[in-house]
C-alpha cells in the first residue's frame, strides 16, 4: 500500500503524538521512520456530549495531533505529518479507557467475560497548510486535518476471577484501553475477533495506509462518517 511511496516518506520528518510504544512498534514494523512527541492535550472530553464512541475517539485523536502540530510550529524543519491516535473499548454502550485501579481493570475484564465487545480508535494525520504561522486564519486554513476510526468486535472466552487477578498482577492490563493487551497475555483471553488485529493493538494499519497513500498522491482532506 505504502510502498511506492516509501522513497519519499523516509525523508520526511514524521511525528506520533503518542507514547504507546505499540503504536510506535507496528509503524517502526512497516518502515517508517516516526519520532515520538507526546500530546500535551489533556484528555478531558465529556463522553455524554458525543453520539457515537467513533466520534469521541476521533476528536481525542484530532486534538492530540493539533496540539502537538501547533507546539513544532517555530521548529527549524516543520513536520510533513503529525499522527494523533486514542483507542478505547465499548460494551453495552459504555466506554472503557485505561483502568484507574487494579478493581477497575478487574471489574471491565469481568463484564467482557463470555461477552463480545467493540474495539475503536480514531486517527488523526495533521499536515501544515502554506500559512500555518499565520495565527489569525482558522485551523482549517493553517492545517489539513485527515480524521477517521476503525472499529473491531472482540469475543473473550470465559474467563475466572482467578485468571483475571493473576493477569493483573503482571501488570499489563494498567496501561491499555478495556484493560488488556491481544498482543501479549492478554491475547490468551480472546476467543477471536472481527475485523482489524491491529486496530485492538491501538493502531488499524491498513487504514493509516490508505489514507496516508492518499495524502501522498495529493487527495484531498477527508473524514469518514
Amino acid at each position: 500500500m505504502l510502498q511506492p511511496f516509501m522513497h519519499q516518506l523516509l525523508e520526511k520528518r514524521i511525528i506520533l503524538a503518542s507514547t504507546s510504544p505499540r503504536r510506535k512498534q507496528i509503524l517502526d514494523n512497516i518502515g517508517l521512520n516516526v519520532e515520538v512527541i507526546p500530546s500535551k492535550f489533556e484528555e478531558n472530553l465529556d463522553k455524554s456530549k458525543f453520539e457515537h464512541p467513533w466520534d469521541y475517539v476521533k476528536e481525542n485523536a484530532t486534538m492530540k495531533a493539533l496540539t502537538t502540530a501547533k507546539s513544532l510550529l517555530h521548529d527549524k524543519q516543520l513536520p510533513f505529518l503529525v499522527i494523533g491516535a486514542d483507542t478505547v473499548v465499548t460494551l453495552d454502550d459504555v466506554i472503557y479507557e485505561k483502568p484507574r485501579s487494579r478493581q477497575e481493570a478487574f471489574d471491565m475484564l469481568t463484564r467482557f467475560s463470555c461477552r463480545t465487545h467493540t474495539v475503536y480508535t480514531g486517527l488523526a494525520l495533521v499536515t501544515f497548510q502554506e500559512e500555518c504561522k499565520d495565527e489569525s486564519l482558522s485551523e482549517e486554513k493553517r492545517f489539513r486535518i485527515d480524521r477517521f476510526h476503525c472499529g473491531t468486535d472482540v469475543e473473550f472466552d470465559e474467563i475466572s476471577p482467578e485468571t483475571i487477578w493473576s493477569y493483573i498482577d503482571t501488570g499489563e492490563p494498567m496501561d491499555k484501553a478495556g484493560g488488556y493487551g491481544i498482543q501479549a497475555a492478554g491475547g490468551t483471553l480472546v476467543r477471536g475477533i472481527r475485523g482489524d488485529y491491529f486496530n485492538v493493538m491501538g493502531f488499524p494499519l491498513n487504514l493509516f495506509a490508505r489514507h496516508l497513500a492518499r495524502l501522498c498522491n495529493g487527495g484531498g482532506s477527508t473524514e469518514d462518517a
